[in-house]
């Protein structure tokens, strides 16, 4: 995790925890003048409009005070949904024995995309079988990732 990603899971985990709500994961998209500020959130009992709309004002307000993003942005809250993107081992372990996508920063053996069957973590790896091949993926070295639907 970015030291950028670390202080903003820091300054937003503590108020999402005070509304109730799990602090699922956080995405920042720098896109010039067209940024924008994922925060993804969830629930037990699920999340509907009005709990992203409580998240979004309180996050807006710790965000205006603490300033950590330099330039103008989008803040987005919603639901992981049901292409829910994992962001922690623990979140990759949760959801073992699933269909999963991975989006790496650099290659990995040649390639920086995988399609297979999320195996679960060995120490800070993330395993994912494609094509009857297991592959070890640092998780560091993960842009993205997300569960596949399965309907």
């Amino acid at each position: 995790m970015s030291a950028k990603m670390k202080l903003l899971h820091e300054l937003i985990e503590p108020s999402v925890s005070a509304l109730g709500f799990e602090l699922w994961g956080i995405e920042f998209l720098s896109q010039g003048k067209h940024s924008t500020l994922r925060v993804y959130i969830d629930s037990e009992n699920g999340i509907n409009v009005d709990d992203c709309a409580k998240v979004s004002h309180q996050v807006s307000g710790i965000m205006d005070v603490e300033d950590p993003i330099a330039g103008n942005y989008t803040l987005e809250v919603s639901s992981p949904g049901m292409e829910r993107p994992l962001f922690t081992l623990e979140q990759f372990a949760a959801y073992a024995g699933s269909e999963i996508q991975i989006r790496l920063r650099v290659a990995f053996e040649g390639r920086r995309k995988f399609k297979g069957v999320l195996n679960g973590v060995e120490g800070d790896d993330v395993l994912v079988v494609v094509d009857n091949e297991e592959y070890m993926l640092p998780i560091e070295y993960i842009d993205r990732a997300n569960i596949i639907p399965q309907f």
